[in-house]
């Protein structure tokens, strides 16, 4: 599993242990849905302006988002080749502000929108009710094995 982590914000200050919160929620979705983990998945944190570009340019949609995913149809192959899963955008402006909201740490934000986009990645979807039961639940369950709650 090679995970790479880019924070192209200056916004939110955000330590050392986020880069090790990231990885173990993204090893944590990848065992949950027996995916194996030979992949490679990039993490960049961003601000709200970047994230509202970005939001408007892929998704049509002027506003600013937490998080947006990006999943990788990857079909090279070869033997020491890593196939790629997919980017995952966070906007660190937005999780802090929302952690503040939901009475939690920025960590525990960070977490569950790293597990929300980790299963778009895998090929789940919340655009009905039953779509979006069943992705809360196994958020729900990767947080609850990883013992992160509210902060």
């Amino acid at each position: 599993m090679e995970v790479y982590i880019d924070n192209r914000q200056t916004k939110i200050l955000l330590d050392e242990n986020i880069k090790t919160i990231v990885e173990n929620v993204i090893k944590e979705c990848l065992e949950y849905e027996d995916f194996g983990f030979n992949y490679e998945i990039s993490v960049s944190f961003v601000d709200n302006t970047e994230i509202k570009e970005l939001n408007k340019r892929f998704r049509a949609k002027d506003i600013e988002t937490d998080v947006l995913s990006f999943p990788m149809e990857d079909e090279l192959e070869g033997e020491n080749y890593i196939p790629t899963l997919g980017d995952i955008i966070i906007s660190a402006e937005e999780a802090s502000i929302q952690a503040k909201e939901f009475g939690h740490g920025l960590e525990r934000e960070i977490a569950y929108l790293t597990a929300h986009s980790m299963f778009h990645l895998m090929g789940y979807d919340h655009l009905n009710e039953e779509e979006k039961l069943l992705m809360r639940k196994k958020e729900k369950d990767v947080m609850k094995k990883l013992k992160i709650f509210k902060q």
